[in-house]
């Protein structure tokens, strides 16, 4: 195996043995393939969206196996090759429908290669030679990675359109500009035909996390300041990881009467915000931190755990028995759920202990999602005008294990009083329990979601830029983002496709990014290493 997808691979170069995120060689090799297998069924359906011509099933196929292979979501190689099986069906089914448009249209079937003809046999075998090492021996390492960039790109921009559809919002265009880009994968391009893809990539993101915030608002309403108690109560328990809102709603409904609390955890947090979610009382607040740390506080938590879409570790023994995975997330040995039938995960958590008395009472608040902030824009901007708030700092994105991310911790602790940060994402559980107070009634820290709420931060840039008659650029507004899988990378691709620069990046550069990439990005949009926190707050407060 070879993987450098997320942040924390091996030695900062590449895990070859075993991935540090838990993933086998196996898992690895066969997740491998599984993307191999969409893009030659992309080859044919972009072929047939060209003609007015697309699947269902062919689209979301692709979508689900791009999400699948994202970093902490699937590690069972038993489900990976019967997606792989399934996948080889649903490319006949995409031929057959690209032959039929074109007989429909009257023109000639182009004959295709590579992806197109791969046929599933010996799955392992096949997938050591679709490695990226193999790639790499003939392509390079900057063609190559820059191949990965859009890959993970794509991964990531995967992973909202499957969080969209499954609340019933679908952009076929959207559908149609993955398989483009997975059938441009395939061809033999330049850096800078690459680059060029890779910013395009952050483009259909944009417009799938605008898709997203649809239909969660429309879903749930919109996300409201919130204060979330941040330990237990009394009674029976249920812990709910990832990031899936359906899923949610329907363990609320499910445990409704049933004397058990529900707790969100990791990026699930942000779910305590929205008015259809939390009308639930026994929605009871959020327990533990980010994902990394889930081994110890799932082992301490006296209840069941369900997993939704990706951040899932290796379980311990201790609780194996009581922890359940659904939809696209797969461990081998621990019980997977379907159809939101969550009756196991209740039984689990009717016999457990439960926590036996109350914790303290300590709250945290959230919810500043751009409805809300937009809604109090005039105060906002006045206070600029008035030189009350001078500056406004982005810090957020992944968390994650490895040595540097206290940077983040010493950073939001650094900036000066007079300047607001906005967080989104897991990574800022490094000092959201903090005090950082207020500036005339504006909370100095202002939680705007999930990874997936991307999107409101970008609302809320837009719209002071359009306050101040300026562009993003041009505002006191400073990005400072850690990294760790592809849903982070795609963020990334978006702003730097809006043209956002000086953007702080950390703990460490992508591995796949090598240094002529990274001299283009650098040159054309400023992004850099994070640095040390004295170095970067007066470079970003000077700019």
């Amino acid at each position: 195996m070879f993987c450098y997808q997320c942040e924390q691979t091996a030695k900062g170069t590449g895990c070859t043995v075993k991935g540090v995120c838990g993933k086998d060689s196996d898992t690895a090799i066969l997740q491998d393939v599984l993307v191999h297998v969409a893009e030659g069924i992309s080859m044919y359906a972009h072929r047939a969206a060209k003609l007015g011509v697309q699947d269902h099933d062919v689209d979301l196929f692709v979508v689900e196996a791009l999400f699948t292979t994202v970093t902490n979501v699937n590690f069972d190689p038993a489900r990976l090759e019967t997606l792989i099986l399934k996948g080889a069906e649903l490319k006949k089914t995409a031929k057959a429908l690209y032959e039929k448009a074109c007989a429909d249209a009257g023109k000639e079937t182009e004959v295709l290669s590579g992806a197109a003809l791969f046929e599933a046999k010996d799955l392992l075998v096949q997938g050591v030679l679709l490695g990226i090492d193999k790639r790499a021996e003939t392509k390079g390492d900057d063609i190559t990675g820059l191949e990965e960039l859009i890959t993970y790109g794509l991964k990531g921009l995967a992973a909202y359109v499957d969080h969209a559809q499954i609340l019933g919002k679908e952009d076929p265009t959207i559908y149609a500009e993955i398989h483009e880009t997975m059938d441009f994968l395939t061809r033999d391009n330049d850096i800078e035909a690459l680059l060029g893809k890779a910013l395009a990539v952050g483009a259909i993101n944009l417009k799938a996390m605008e898709l997203l915030d649809l239909a969660n608002t429309e879903a749930y309403g919109h996300p409201e300041p919130t204060n979330v108690t941040i330990e237990g109560k009394k009674g029976k328990a249920i812990l709910i990881s990832g990031h899936d809102l359906k899923d949610l709603k329907a363990l609320l409904e499910q445990t409704e009467g049933k004397g058990i609390n529900i707790y969100t955890h990791g990026e699930m947090l942000p779910a305590l915000a929205y008015p259809e979610l939390k009308k639930h009382a026994h929605l009871a607040g959020n327990y533990g931190g980010a994902w990394q740390d889930q081994r110890k506080e799932f082992d301490a938590f006296p209840g069941s755990i369900l997993m939704t879409t990706n951040c899932i570790q290796k379980p311990k023994e201790e609780y194996k028995a009581r922890i359940f995975t659904t939809g696209l997330v797969a461990w081998p040995g621990v019980t997977h759920v379907t159809d939101q039938n969550f009756g196991p995960v209740i039984d689990a958590a009717l016999a457990a202990e439960g926590f036996t008395e109350d914790g303290a009472d300590k709250t945290i608040t959230i919810g500043f999602g751009h409805h809300a902030v937009l809604g109090v824009a005039d105060k906002v901007i006045e206070a600029v005008k008035a030189g009350q708030i001078k500056h406004f700092f982005l810090v957020g994105g992944c968390d994650g294990a490895k040595s540097g991310r206290n940077y983040y911790t010493d950073f939001a602790k650094a900036v000066p009083k007079d300047c607001i940060i906005m967080t989104l994402a897991c990574g800022k559980y490094r000092f959201n329990k903090l005090d950082f107070g207020d500036i005339g009634g504006i909370p100095r820290l202002l939680d705007i979601g999930q990874c997936n709420d991307a999107h409101s931060a970008v609302q809320i840039a837009v719209a002071l830029a359009k306050a101040f008659d300026t562009d993003v650029n041009g505002l006191p507004l400073s990005f400072v983002l850690s990294w760790y899988e592809q849903k982070a990378v795609t963020i990334l691709l978006s702003l730097l496709h809006l043209g956002i620069k000086n953007i702080r990046l950390g703990p460490t550069l992508p591995a796949f990014v090598t240094p002529a990439a990274l001299g283009i990005l650098v040159d054309a949009f400023g992004i850099a290493p994070i640095g040390t926190v004295e170095e970067d707050m007066k470079a970003l407060l000077g700019a």
